[in-house]
């Protein structure tokens, strides 16, 4: 698992538990329904500001949705971890 895949389980985790549509969840942060389909697929990183509008509109916070993912400055590389 890397760092998009990781945040794509806490993106789909959130939208689950606020029982919300891929569909309203775009509409909610005026970003088009495909963008929130790729971010929970992995297939996209999210920009900073589409992070914060997902987090805010979510109820949640960025931090969350980042969940599980650590950068290691010694391994110059990203530590991903289950965050359950």
């Amino acid at each position: 698992m890397d760092k998009r895949d990781r945040f794509a389980v806490n993106l789909r985790r959130a939208r689950e538990t606020a029982g919300i549509s891929q569909e309203e969840l775009a509409e909610m942060c005026e970003i088009h329904r495909t963008e929130v389909s790729l971010l929970e697929r992995g297939g996209r990183e999210p920009r900073l500001g589409t992070m914060v509008k997902l987090a805010v509109s979510l109820g949640t916070t960025a931090e969350a949705l980042c969940s599980g993912i650590a950068w290691d400055p010694k391994a110059r590389d990203y530590k991903i971890t289950d965050p359950s």
